[in-house]
């Protein structure tokens, strides 16, 4: 006697997704379940195991893609077996509300403590030359009182009555695949398995309490917009024994009146005169650390980019700095005595210059173009 198509026995087509699968499986499931059938059970069991056997292939996507190919003849002796179960169990009971499983919870152990978070505003110098910082953080420690067990000092836990101190309560149901257990925590210790009936008076029994600690960060060089450092296990005290937390500093820097930073270089602009930039002359530029001397060659055009090497900001990790660059603006005055103006036009006389044409406007001259 040749098997019944395995999607016929769920009555879905062959283009079915996964979630059509599961869908039609837990309805036909709980519409054969034999527990519910105790009129029919034979057959419905029956029935049940079909839709089991079915849906073991089309749930296993590389059942399903050999069942595809060839048939049964691709999943023969494939299917029924123990191994093969695990996903449909969970779905079973599932279905029933029950969230029977064949596997068993285990006491709940150590558990880590939450990270924190920290946000912390720095000075541009204090990012460029690092600086120690002291913050005060509002964190969860255990209690000092009863050390975090959560028990008034002179008194004990006891074992829990429900659980036998084991932390894990279980029931047992028969199924046409034998007894199952279900296995959750158990709600009258929360899974410590053990009671405390005479709380701490500091944490009320909770062994931890909140507090506000000071403390000193040290900022290395180099930081910037973004960085973020870590200071291990001062956050949140941890659960059952487990460590603490971190603690994460994220930096923000404040922009500078006159410099900007991009990665490790600065960037600023120097204002030179008409004269100094013609002639050249020596200024000093403002560095993060000390003036520094630099000569300025004659004709130098408003715009010109100079570099002053390794005087920018220190590597966060220790080695090398970036640059300095500092670009001239030449300043024109705006106002001139009747000797500074006769000066000029003598300079653009002696360079060959047609002051008159200066007095043309722009659009006269752009006409003069195309006539």
């Amino acid at each position: 006697m040749s098997k019944q198509d395995y999607y016929e026995i769920l009555n879905l087509s062959k283009d079915a997704t996964d979630e059509d699968i599961k869908k039609a499986y837990r309805r036909l499931a709980k519409k054969y379940h034999p527990d519910l059938n105790q009129g029919n059970k034979e057959e419905a069991e029956q029935k049940f195991k079909e839709i089991n056997e079915a849906y073991e292939v089309l749930s296993n996507p590389e059942k399903r893609s050999r069942y595809d190919r060839f048939g049964h003849a691709g999943v023969d002796g494939q299917t029924g077996g123990f191994n093969g179960f695990g996903d449909i169990f969970d779905d079973i009971f599932d279905i029933f509300g029950g969230g029977f499983s064949s596997s068993s919870s285990r006491k709940p152990g150590p558990r880590r403590g939450p990270d924190i978070r920290y946000d912390i505003d720095l000075e541009f110098e204090e990012a460029v030359f690092g600086v120690e910082k002291e913050v005060q953080i509002r964190k969860v420690e255990n209690c000092s009182t009863c050390n975090g067990s959560g028990v008034k000092p002179g008194s004990s836990k006891s074992t829990c009555s429900k659980c036998n101190g084991t932390g894990e309560v279980r029931y047992a149901q028969n199924t046409p695949f034998g007894q199952f257990v279900r296995v959750g925590t158990c709600d009258a210790c929360n899974g410590t398995g053990e009671i405390i009936k005479d709380k701490c008076d500091t944490c009320h029994g909770t062994g931890k309490v909140r507090k506000s600690n000071k403390i000193k960060v040290k900022i290395p060089a180099g930081v910037n917009n973004g960085s973020i450092i870590s200071l291990k296990e001062e956050g949140h005290a941890g659960e059952r024994g487990g460590p603490s937390g971190d603690l994460y500093i994220y930096i923000r820097v404040k922009p500078h009146e006159f410099f900007v930073r991009e990665g490790n270089n600065i960037y600023c602009e120097i204002p030179i005169t008409f004269t100094q930039a013609a002639l050249g002359t020596d200024i000093e530029i403002p560095t993060l650390e000390e003036p520094v001397k630099y000569q300025i060659p004659p004709g130098t055009q408003t715009g010109t980019q100079f570099k002053l090497k390794n005087k920018g900001v220190p590597n966060v990790r220790g080695y090398g700095k970036g640059d300095f660059y500092f670009k001239v603006n030449v300043k024109v005055p705006k106002k001139l005595n009747d000797k500074q103006k006769e000066l000029l036009r003598e300079f653009a006389k002696e360079s060959g210059e047609d002051t008159t044409e200066v007095k043309k406007g722009f659009f006269d001259k752009f006409k003069d173009a195309f006539n």
